[in-house]
């Protein structure tokens, strides 16, 4: 740390902040930033501290508000290498948890942000469903209450069932059927929780329409094994972010893992004596399942030679710094997006889910019966396995009824 702070430090201004310059370079060092990013930070820090200085501040004047007014046009363009406003971000944090600067400030809540906040501890606390299912349908009342209200008087007795058929049908027609299916499910909830604690008498959620979804009525998009092959392929595995990709593509096409469930793995779930993984899914339902050689040579080679040294657990770290596990599924559907634009593969469906489909397709071709690829696929009911007999041409080629003429 002291080749990196001496020459940028010494023969500067010595200000209220130059106690704490030391903690903030072995954090950032810590999250993985390199040497030249690193002088970047000390840069703006000294420049920061020599401001506190001029203007007579100390630490205990340090808030939003104060960064605001030091993050001027030159600051954030001379900084922007390191994103001024993210290292002061930073910076702020530190000095909040060694207690040297106020805490921040609890934000006063408008009455539209309290009541999603009420209803989000009821469906916690009362109805024992998870966070990540209230966070899920939180900001879908927020949008309703937002448009409906906008920013006015939360009458909420005024609501009345055309306010939520036009609610609905509005954002239907912008989105698919799958986020239709959320939000009249989130707002069937929502106006329940309104009546049941007294805040409109009518019975709204039957005014929520129903989503028209026929059973097995769609067909799994899938690739075929050679696009999957040539999906792999992209990844350029002389480069270390393509290494990881490719074990995490892998994961995806071989063991048919979703999106959610590479993110939540973590060094403790990989058994290599016994070549098992040990897999989260869905609803916290654990499972163990076996490790390809190929996979589990993939994943060796990268923890080996390619992922960063970082405090996380995950087995999979983002690229850049800070280092940490990736964030949300959305991060291995990008994955997945990028290597089908490489490997020059068209497909309607451009996520995760379109390997494991692709899976499931080639087992089932190759005369894995349905029991075997919902193990596999670790499908909680026969139904939900039940739509890959449709892409079994071959069986349903016999059950075709003769044309006339003869021709089948």
């Amino acid at each position: 740390m002291d080749s990196i702070t001496t020459p940028v430090i010494e023969g500067g201004p010595s200000g209220p902040l130059s106690p704490y310059v030391g903690q903030y370079v072995s954090l950032v060092q810590a999250q993985g930033y390199v040497r030249k990013s690193v002088r970047y930070h000390l840069s703006l820090l000294v420049h920061f501290d020599a401001w506190l200085a001029r203007t007579r501040r100390s630490l205990s004047d340090v808030n939003e508000a104060l960064i605001e007014k030091f993050l001027d046009p030159r600051v954030r363009t001379k900084w922007v290498h390191v994103s001024a406003p993210a290292t002061m971000r930073r910076l702020l944090t530190m000095l909040r948890r060694f207690g040297v600067t106020p805490p921040a400030p609890m934000p006063g809540l408008s009455p539209t942000q309290q009541l999603t906040k009420n209803y989000e501890r009821y469906l916690v606390e009362e109805r024992a469903l998870s966070q990540k299912t209230a966070d899920a349908w939180t900001p879908y009342v927020t949008r309703f209450l937002t448009e409906k209200f906008s920013g006015g008087l939360l009458d909420l007795s005024s609501l009345n069932a055309p306010d939520v058929t036009a609610f609905i049908q509005r954002h239907a027609r912008r989105h698919g059927c799958s986020y239709t299916r959320k939000l009249v499910v989130s707002m069937r909830s929502f106006l329940g929780y309104l009546r049941y604690q007294g805040l409109n008498d009518a019975d709204l959620a039957k005014a929520v329409p129903k989503v028209a979804r026929w059973s097995l009525a769609t067909l799994p998009k899938h690739l075929s094994a050679r696009d999957v092959q040539r999906v792999l392929d992209s990844c350029d595995r002389r480069r270390r972010l393509g290494r990881r990709n490719y074990a995490i593509l892998l994961l995806l096409a071989r063991l048919g893992l979703r999106a959610g469930e590479v993110v939540r793995l973590t060094l403790d779930d990989l058994d290599w004596e016994a070549s098992r993984i040990a897999v989260c899914g869905k609803g916290g339902r654990s499972a163990q399942l076996p490790l390809p050689a190929d996979v589990a040579q993939a994943i060796a080679r990268y923890l080996r030679q390619d992922r960063p040294q970082c405090s996380s657990r995950s087995v999979f770290i983002r690229g850049r710094a800070p280092h940490c596990g990736l964030t949300g599924a959305n991060a291995i559907a990008k994955i997945v997006f990028c290597a089908l634009r490489n490997a020059g593969v068209v497909s309607a469906r451009k996520g995760a889910h379109l390997l494991r489909h692709s899976l499931a397709t080639d087992m089932l071709r190759h005369g894995a019966s349905l029991d075997e690829i919902g193990e596999i696929l670790r499908h909680k009911s026969p139904d939900s396995t039940a739509i890959y007999a449709k892409v079994d041409l071959v069986a349903l080629r016999s059950l075709a009824l003769a044309w006339p003429g003869g021709v089948r």
